[in-house]
């Protein structure tokens, strides 16, 4: 039976609840702008088609038929730039410092094979380190040069299929994609733990009413926000100690860096991230409204790490954006240190990035904290 009297009780509460949700302008910004930003992030940034891919090709053969086949490779649609190496330790830097994405390797005798109709082999290399992506160039160049081998038939009657793919997959030889999933997951983890921590941390004083307390007590404001970093860092990094040991031990992924520099890049990596939860932190008045901020920031960030999409393939704004990513080079250094043994200087190029981006978020948390204290 319809109760007037209910009915109104019922619609005072939804008045209420919408005025709790949009009283804050905060909360408010974060409740509008990041469904609006995220769709052109998955819009953009996503994509399951690899393009714009940098290939090296070692030429042994040298004549027409080799040139004609990384031709057709560069003048694909998919393929941007085709390095030349002038022998193999050059081919594998490349690869090792992604310069490329894959590499190419003619044998001798290439045309001698071809005219002759004995099947020639032609090396593909691959980084597995990206699962997807390795996979996704395979077949673009499966199908060059199926469609090359179907050229040759029909305009030199030479037999079909006279040239054949040898697949080599570099640091993931099996192209295992729990190896790609686990090592990242140790980044996806980490990066949850210490943006939750080091957010809530003075968001929650706040919200409890101890913030006060704090601001009367005999630490000065540095010494609160260092008091904010370290439980966090420690929590995270411990954390992402054990992720690493399982992953190594119980999945069984071999682990082939070295590691105290591997230490050491989580750290500085995990300082880096600590230091966007303090800024999130800072400017958030109550636990909800930190929440909102971690989800802001998290969502894109992982988009445009390159975890679900290389950035190579983004629009070129997001490429840009992604300069300022901590995740990006965290994702890039463990994964590079844990699959290849990255050397410290290329470690250490990736570091750079991630210490300016921790001191400068770090900055303007303390420039808003102590704004607030004053």
């Amino acid at each position: 039976m319809f109760n007037s009297s209910r009915t109104i009780r019922v619609l005072a509460l939804i008045k209420k609840e919408f005025l709790a949700i949009f009283k804050d302008p905060k909360s408010r910004a974060l409740i509008i702008l990041p469904p609006i930003l995220q769709l052109f992030v998955f819009s953009w940034a996503i994509t399951l088609e690899v393009k714009n891919i940098d290939i090296s090709a070692l030429d042994y053969s040298k004549d027409y038929y080799s040139r004609e086949i990384i031709s057709k490779i560069y003048c694909s649609k998919w393929f941007k730039k085709v390095r030349f190496c002038k022998n193999e330790e050059e081919l594998k830097n490349n690869i090792n410092l992604k310069k490329s994405d894959c590499a190419l390797i003619i044998q001798n005798n290439l045309s001698k094979n071809i005219i002759s109709q004995t099947p020639s082999n032609i090396f593909v290399i691959l980084d597995g380190r990206q699962t997807n992506s390795a996979s996704i160039i395979l077949g673009y160049i499966n199908q060059i040069i199926a469609d090359y081998n179907t050229e040759l038939e029909n305009k030199f009657n030479i037999k079909r299929n006279s040239i054949d793919i040898q697949i080599r997959n570099w640091y993931n030889p099996n192209i295992e994609y729990r190896w790609f999933l686990t090592v990242s997951l140790i980044v996806m983890l980490s990066l949850v733990l210490s943006l939750l921590l080091s957010a809530l941390s003075i968001a929650r004083e706040r919200e409890l009413g101890t913030f006060s307390q704090l601001l009367v007590s005999p630490l000065t404001g540095d010494e609160i926000l260092l008091g904010k970093i370290i439980p966090p860092l420690f929590v995270s990094f411990v954390s992402g100690i054990v992720i690493t040991l399982i992953i190594a031990l119980l999945f069984k992924v071999p682990f082939g860096g070295n590691i105290l520099i591997y230490l050491f890049s989580m750290f500085v990596s995990l300082f880096s991230l600590i230091g966007v939860g303090l800024f999130i932190s800072s400017i958030s008045y109550t636990q909800q409204s930190a929440i909102l901020g971690v989800f802001a920031f998290q969502t894109p960030a992982v988009l445009l790490s390159g975890f679900v999409s290389p950035v190579e393939d983004m629009p070129l704004f997001f490429q840009y954006l992604s300069a300022i990513n901590p995740i990006r080079y965290f994702m890039l250094i463990i994964k590079g240190i844990y699959f290849k043994n990255m050397d410290f200087q290329t470690v250490f190029l990736n570091i750079i990035p991630l210490i300016l981006i921790g001191i400068v978020s770090l900055l303007i948390a303390r420039w808003s904290f102590k704004r607030q204290v004053g």
